[in-house]
């Protein structure tokens, strides 16, 4: 039989560099001998390949976009009633307004919004908005914040300054060397870490920007301490909540962990899978977007708005988080109980909504690849990662642990059998050309 997933990604790897428009869905990032790494339908908690294999999502669920689940009628039917009236046309579209006035509904300390399609491009608004602000070019930040020449800047100096900020070996190459020296990176959870770039940078700095958390919570006392330092400095605080927003309640999880922001970067989950992204602010700062060339012809397509909308509403009449954290619950208990059952030494962190696991095992890259094999021999995609969506239901958990079993067991015998991974190429760690 024609392995129409093969085929497509030969052929890809003619014409796009790189193979994919985003990292993460690489196949070399999972075991690129067995990734189906193309889809042809996706419904609900499941996808299908090129081959019309079926499989039960269990892995990265769009990069966590489809919060909700894939094809969520509440928010298509909306969609299409849309692209029934027109995208686009010689006028605004009237759900931008009503977007903005629900996100500021949602976060109180908001006055205004500016909309993207992609939270890249949005976290780039923000950090121009408080340049432009307060006239000012340096930014301090902590976490993962996307591709652009801004934050990128951080690894023209040193190659090294963001592989503590989720990926490693980010290349600069393309971005000016001029911009050497403008991203100054801290540590997250160490406020001596900060007061330090502040020391060394306070006058010329226009921005502390910062992920809420990501595998770790802070300290009680942290969030005061960045707030208060920001406030004597003068600057904005941005929060960029791409990928913890709407994850652990109805908008910016900075409202749940004592975070006073000036301004927060939205995307991934705000419009189940459809391109949307909005930075919100307070008026003080958001005002100076007129006072910088910040415009696109496709911020303002129709779509996206009305799939934010739909989603906003679907999440709060469901309490889509406290479904998610259920769920992501129940994967990281079943994830301790078959390693210790196995006898596999593993590391779990995360948030419930947003888990995973790695292998402390000489060979972690290796193991990891071996066992998304074992997932996918049983018809389920999988990696160590687990982001859950809305749609997944606990019959689909106990599904997946049932193949987790089978997977760790057969990962435990390959830890005496080193033959057993002879074929296995390990998964990509961080960034790398693809050859």
């Amino acid at each position: 039989m024609t392995n129409k997933n093969t085929e497509m990604q030969a052929k890809a790897k003619q014409l796009i560099p790189g193979l994919s428009q985003l990292l993460s869905k690489r196949p070399d990032m999972f075991n690129q001998s067995v990734w189906p790494s193309y889809f042809s339908k996706a419904k609900g908690c499941y996808v299908w390949d090129l081959n019309e294999q079926r499989y039960l999502d269990m892995s990265i669920s769009g990069i966590g976009a489809n919060i909700l689940g894939y094809a969520e009628p509440a928010v298509d039917q909306a969609v299409i009633e849309t692209i029934n009236n027109g995208v686009s046309s010689s006028l605004n579209c009237p759900e931008e307004v009503m977007l903005a006035e629900k996100l500021i509904e949602l976060h109180p300390w908001s006055d205004q919004a500016r909309f993207a399609r992609c939270g890249g491009e949005a976290m780039t608004i923000a950090v121009r908005i408080a340049r432009a602000a307060t006239g000012k070019d340096k930014i301090a930040f902590c976490g993962y914040h996307g591709w652009h020449d801004w934050y990128l800047a951080a690894n023209v100096s040193s190659k090294e300054n963001l592989d503590e900020h989720l990926i490693a070996g980010l290349s600069p190459a393309g971005v000016p060397k001029a911009l050497a020296g403008t991203a100054i990176p801290f540590s997250y959870n160490d406020i001596d870490s900060l007061k330090e770039v502040v020391e060394q940078h306070g006058p010329e700095l226009a921005a502390i920007v910062m992920e809420p958390m990501r595998n770790i919570a802070p300290n009680s006392e942290y969030w005061s301490f960045v707030g208060k330092i920001a406030k004597t400095l003068g600057i904005p605080l941005i929060i960029d909540e791409i990928s913890m927003g709407f994850r652990i309640n109805c908008g910016g999880s900075h409202l749940l962990l004592g975070i006073e922001p000036d301004i927060a970067v939205f995307s991934k989950a705000l419009a189940n899978g459809y391109a949307m992204a909005a930075i919100i602010g307070k008026e003080k700062w958001m005002d100076a977007a007129q006072s910088s060339f910040i415009s696109s012809t496709m911020w303002t397509e129709r779509v996206g708005p009305t799939a934010a909308l739909a989603t906003i509403r679907y999440y709060e009449a469901n309490n889509v988080h406290d479904h998610l954290q259920k769920i992501g619950a129940l994967v990281k208990a079943g994830w301790q109980s078959l390693a210790e059952k196995h006898g596999l030494s593993i590391h779990i962190s995360g948030i419930d909504a947003l888990c995973h696991f790695s292998f402390e095992h000489n060979n972690p890259l290796q193991l990891k690849a071996y066992f998304i094999e074992q997932m996918i021999n049983q018809g389920v995609l999988a990696t160590n990662m687990f982001y859950a969506m809305y749609a997944h239901k606990e019959l689909h958990v106990d599904e997946y642990l049932s193949a987790v079993d089978n997977a760790f067991k057969a990962v435990k015998v390959a830890l005496y059998d080193p033959e057993m991974l002879k074929e296995v190429t390990p998964t990509t760690a961080g960034f790398k050309r693809l050859n």
